[in-house]
């Protein structure tokens, strides 16, 4: 979600015209907060991961071991899917107004 709103952000208050330009730049401008977070949370399951086999982490293993796919999943999505999706369906906003939020 947050790679679509930064393309969003581009293009409404950068006026980046929609493009491949648009994806481009904003695939290169956010690796580094996606890394940074999926590090930060998955640095904290690997002692979970690595000594899972010490009795009492019989639940906590597990758990972390589909955490931690689950963020390296995740974060391959957003560094290469997500990007190629906008660029094949997503559309300007600049042709629909926007809607002011109260």
């Amino acid at each position: 979600m947050l790679m679509i709103s930064h393309f969003q952000h581009l293009e409404r208050e950068e006026s980046v015209p929609f493009g491949a330009g648009l994806v481009l730049r904003g695939a290169r401008e956010r690796p580094a907060p996606i890394l940074m977070t999926t590090l930060a949370a998955g640095l904290a399951l690997v002692p979970m991961v690595m000594f899972g086999e010490i009795p009492g982490n019989e639940i906590e293993h597990p758990m972390a071991v589909v955490i931690l796919g689950g963020l390296f999943t995740s974060t391959l999505l957003n560094l290469f899917v997500v990007p190629a999706l906008h660029l094949r369906f997503g559309r300007s906003r600049s042709r629909y107004p926007s809607v002011a939020t109260g």
